[in-house]
């Protein structure tokens, strides 16, 4: 995943605002004690939202399963003079040299996470990262976003730079879509490279984040909206989940 897809992610996601997802998040933190401290992002991808993190006052990890996403990510934090630092990890094995205040997994980096041992291994390693105290935040695109707003449908872009052909295709018995995206970039002799990636994605009902949370020990769970500090809305399109580890049991071994 995100192997040749790396080079035009970036360009892809031009229209994120990711200092306001910085904001939000670190308002998010602020909510529950955590003003300042170490933090591990997993999914970091290119570190769009490390950057601006770095930047809020946070001492950042960004972690990644992709390589090449990890190298552009590491282009940008030392074109910026940022002193952060990436560690090429799944986030279903997270392991870090110290334990860390918050715990981040944004941008569907859970809905990536595809069988109930999945969620629960990234919670359980997420968990045994943190404090005493510590928080996890994340957010998942919705059961609704994933069938209704994506589910059985073709999207289509055509920029100067890149044109795309995007097609999903929703699976209601194991609540997954499946993206496919053919993509072709205009190189500087005026001809075009095309670029193929698939992707799938689960929709995780509210039901199970909170069961699995649970099990793995968190506590304090709450749900929010799309980036809001309120109560999701019904047929809301994203929602971001922050749960605490607790303080009277610490890590796990």
């Amino acid at each position: 995943m995100y192997t040749s897809f790396a080079e035009v992610y970036d360009r892809l996601m031009a229209d994120v605002d990711y200092p306001a997802w910085a904001a939000f998040y670190g308002e998010l933190l602020r909510e529950r004690g955590i003003t300042r401290g170490a933090l591990c992002e997993c999914a970091c991808g290119t570190g769009s939202l490390t950057l601006p993190l770095q930047q809020a006052g946070w001492q950042v990890t960004g972690v990644d399963i992709s390589r090449e996403m990890l190298r552009l990510a590491g282009e940008k934090a030392r074109a910026a003079g940022l002193p952060l630092l990436f560690v090429q990890q799944d986030m279903r094995r997270l392991q870090l040299h110290h334990p860390v205040d918050a715990v981040l997994a944004t941008c569907d980096g859970v809905n990536y996470l595809l069988t109930d041992r999945d969620l629960a291994d990234f919670l359980r390693s997420a968990r045994a990262a943190l404090r005493p105290g510590g928080v996890l935040c994340f957010d998942v695109s919705t059961p609704h976003k994933l069938s209704e707003t994506l589910g059985n449908s073709l999207l289509c872009d055509d920029t100067p730079d890149i044109t795309y052909l995007w097609q999903n295709r929703w699976h209601a018995a194991v609540r997954r879509v499946e993206l496919h995206l053919c993509i072709f970039v205009r190189e500087g002799d005026g001809r075009y490279r095309r670029l193929d990636e698939e992707q799938r994605q689960r929709a995780w009902s509210r039901e199970e984040l909170q069961e699995a949370l649970t099990a793995a020990g968190f506590t304090d769970i709450t749900f929010y909206g799309d980036r809001r500090m309120a109560p999701p809305r019904p047929h809301e399109a994203r929602w971001h989940i922050a749960a605490r580890n607790p303080e009277e049991t610490g890590r796990e071994a």
